[in-house]
């Protein structure tokens, strides 16, 4: 899989108003409020990876939140999430950044969010364990990281999946993809990459990092969503991950 191909779909200009819309339209979900206010602090320093046009972000300052960086790898989204901002007059920095390459000094941040499944939208495993090393290297010990991803185990795709083994043990799959859980997601927006997971991938990778794992659980048992925020993401699994103190 191709990344530039992945990037040319979050700098599409249908794209780009889609994420905007959903600053006013969906705003913070339920569950990442309920999340994000148990486990950060107003004055924590967070980055939020993959911010897109500041969903998260905006959400969060407009709950009291006021050292908040945001970074996307998108020219186009990280232009309209100032342009919001700026009207709203926010003191939120949005700045260029590729995930691959955190430009920022080590334990810096008291908290790192990669919303939406970001984290899941980066082609090739390896390049997700780069990430996760990362992170952990900005994060300060004894604070968190929050991410979610979709998962093999939701049983609304399990007739999807077990298909899906059949035609990549006969060698039958799509063969622009790479890895076994690669999919594409098609929408009136186009066609855009998503690798998903199972549970234990997840697990081994974040213990590969050297977070510990606090919790994890279906975006469903943590709120119940309005049907507006359903529509506009399927139940995924919220992952809370911990930097331990050395």
């Amino acid at each position: 899989m191709d990344p530039k191909i992945v990037k040319y779909f979050y700098s599409k200009d249908e794209v780009v108003k889609y994420y905007s819309d959903a600053i006013t339209q969906i705003g913070l979900w339920l569950s990442e409020e309920k999340i994000f206010t148990r486990i950060f602090k107003r004055h924590d320093a967070i980055l939020e990876i993959g911010t897109g046009t500041g969903r998260i972000a905006i959400g969060l300052f407009e709950l009291g939140y006021d050292k908040i960086i945001g970074v996307d790898y998108s020219k186009k989204m990280v232009a309209e999430a100032r342009r919001i901002t700026k009207i709203l007059e926010y003191a939120i920095p949005f700045n260029v950044m590729d995930a691959l390459n955190l430009n920022f000094e080590n334990e810096l941040f008291d908290g790192v969010i990669f919303g939406f499944n970001g984290l899941m939208q980066i082609p090739s495993r390896k390049n997700r364990q780069l990430v996760l090393n990362q992170i952990f290297s900005v994060l300060k010990p004894d604070s968190y990281f929050v991410f979610t991803t979709h998962d093999r185990e939701n049983k609304k795709y399990q007739e999807f999946w077990n298909e899906e083994m059949q035609r990549w043990e006969c060698g039958n799959q799509d063969p622009d993809l790479t890895e076994f859980g690669d999919r594409y997601l098609s929408s009136e927006l186009g066609k855009s990459f998503m690798h998903v997971p199972d549970k234990s991938e997840i697990v081994d990778d974040l213990i590969n990092a050297g977070f510990k794992i606090e919790a994890h659980a279906w975006r469903s048992e943590i709120a119940n969503e309005p049907q507006n925020i359903r529509e506009f993401s399927d139940d995924c699994r919220f992952w809370i991950a911990k930097k331990p103190v050395k």
